[in-house]
This record gives structure tokens, sequence and C-alpha cells, in this order.
């Protein structure tokens, strides 16, 4: 039996964060090994583990993944999290492709100085409420269903999820005209094994700090 995926990151959020949420969609445990000096990142280094020099990578199943698409897509088919037909794994990709674009505006948010935070606080506001949750919101109603794609979970609700609650952090009513994103976030906040990685004490990563983005910015040489 393969042993529980580990994976190589920072003690916070991320491109790590997302893949956390999915093994955890998928009732699979793992274990972390966190980054805190700049010798263990020059030694995965050294190891040949890190195929681009880059952080998040994944030891599983016999393989050292890294670029988290393809860590999450691997992730998705290996449990049925990635539509049944090429039509639906089309359909998930483009809606993970568009919350990917709506999270990155929130992943470089934290490394942003306080005067900029503020200016980018209101365009991730706007970007959320403009653009990406009306286009969700039509998804839904269109589809007709509680999920994005077909008639079960998948991987772009578990992304979608997941943003949601990000842009939450930031303005707390910010679902506030879109009422099947709401039903959407009950729903699938509520599937066993979400609902147990939302609980405190999960492998759920917290809003970054101050600590996690030194940490970040030592070990990666970001000065």
């Amino acid at each position: 039996m393969a042993g529980k995926p580990k994976l190589y990151y920072f003690d916070g959020r991320g491109k790590m964060e997302s893949i956390r949420w999915l093994l955890s969609a998928a009732g699979v445990e793992f274990e972390e090994q966190f980054l805190t000096t700049r010798e263990q990142y020059e030694k995965l280094l050294q190891d040949g583990c890190l195929l681009f020099q880059q952080v998040p990578m994944v030891e599983m199943d016999g393989m050292k993944m890294v670029q988290t698409r393809a860590i999450l897509s691997y992730i998705a088919a290996k449990h049925n999290l990635y539509g049944k037909d090429m039509k639906e794994r089309a359909l998930i990709d483009m809606y993970v492709g568009g919350t990917d674009d709506l999270m990155a505006f929130l992943m470089k948010f934290p490394f942003l100085s306080a005067e900029d935070k503020e200016k980018e606080l209101a365009n991730i506001i706007q970007k959320a409420t403009g653009r990406y949750f009306p286009a969700y919101e039509k998804v839904l109603k269109d589809h007709g269903q509680d999920f994005l794609v077909g008639n079960c979970l998948s991987w772009a609700d578990v992304h979608l999820l997941e943003a949601i609650l990000m842009v939450e952090e930031k303005k707390s009513d910010v679902l506030s005209g879109f009422p099947r994103l709401q039903a959407f976030k009950a729903n699938i906040s509520s599937i066993p094994a979400i609902k147990k990685f939302l609980q405190p004490g999960s492998q759920r990563k917290p809003v970054p700090d101050d600590k996690y983005v030194e940490t970040v910015r030592r070990v990666l040489r970001m000065y």
C-alpha cells in the first residue's frame, strides 16, 4: 500500500493550499514538510527534487511532482473529480482556469505594501463581483444543478469554494447579490470531507500573516 502523499511547502497557503483542499475533498490523508530555512530549500534543489527549482512539490505514487496545475489534475483524475468524459473535463478546466485568475489577485495580496493593499483590495472585490462571480452565477443557473459540471462534485467546485471563502475574508457580504453562489457555498461546504477540512484543527491554513510572508521572502530570497 502506498504511503500518504507528502507535501513540501511553507506553513501557509500559497500555491499549495489548493492541493490541500483537493486532497482533503478526496478524503486523502497527507503529510507536510514545512520549509523554514534556505538550507532546506537548497537541499531539495541539490537532491534534484525540484525539476524547475520551484515549490510546491508533492511526493505521491512514487513521483516527485511539481507544477501546481499538474499536481491538481493528477489528484482530480485519480479520485474521480475530473468529470466523466472529455467535454466535462474541458468545462472543469475552463472553470478552474477562471478561478485561478481570480485567486492570482488574492495570492499576491499578502506580499504588497500597506498602501498597495488598500488599492488592491478594491480591485479584488471589483473583479470578483464584476467578472468572476457573475460568470459562475450564470453557469449554475444555466446548468440547473447543485454543481458546476455534471451532477456530482468535481475539482471545479472545490476550487471555486476555496476562492469564495478567500474573497469573503476580504468582504464578508460579497455574495449578497449572488443567490445561486450562496446556495452553492452552503451545499459544497456541507459535503462531509469538505466540512471536516473547514473545521478548526484541520490542515487548512489561516489567512497569511507577516510571519508567513517573511519566511517565504527569506527562503526564496525575495529581497
